[in-house]
């Protein structure tokens, strides 16, 4: 009887010694190290199912098309891409939209069309991207892509007023 709870009092003592629990932490806080689930046992059913059938709204079509989001912290912005065009020569139609109020919703500036970004630095009035793109080499039509940097830079009205501009400037 006293090597079980020895045993389970070691294991006890050990788990809370673990020094890479924090990285662990930091891991599951992160949206990337969530996008795969855990493996876990299925499901039992315990009641009937419900039919669902498919929405019809087009608010809710456009809605599906976002591709990508991210929230601008301590703001109310966020950057978002939604699929379309021509997947082969860019396709992530990006902007970045700020929220106005319940009437009007958001103001959504087209930032532009790219295969991906990458958010760099967001701070109030400022966001800092790096994009990759596809390029068309004029003389001999082939595609291949390129990353450059750009500065994302607004102010914002009155009370936090959602900006009536956002400039977008080529940086290094």
């Amino acid at each position: 009887m006293a090597r079980p709870l020895v045993f389970v009092c070691t294991l006890l003592a050990l788990s809370a010694c673990d020094g890479g629990a924090g990285d662990r932490r930091q891991a599951a806080l992160n949206p990337a190290a969530r996008s795969a689930p855990a493996r876990s046992a299925a499901l039992t059913p315990a009641g009937a199912p419900q039919t669902l059938g498919p929405e019809t709204d087009a608010m809710v079509q456009t809605a599906a098309s976002v591709a990508r989001l991210d929230r601008l912290e301590g703001q109310e912005a966020k950057l978002f891409g939604t699929a379309g065009g021509d997947p082969a020569m860019n396709g992530l139609y990006t902007y970045v939209a700020f929220y106005v109020d319940a009437g009007q919703g958001w103001r959504v500036f087209r930032i532009g069309d790219f295969l991906d970004y990458r958010l760099l630095r967001a701070a109030p009035g400022v966001v800092d991207l790096e994009v990759e793109e596809s390029v068309m080499d004029p003389e001999t039509t082939r595609i291949g892509s390129q990353k450059r940097r750009l500065i994302l830079a607004w102010k914002t009205g009155e009370d936090g007023a959602a900006p009536t501009a956002v400039t977008a400037q080529p940086a290094a």
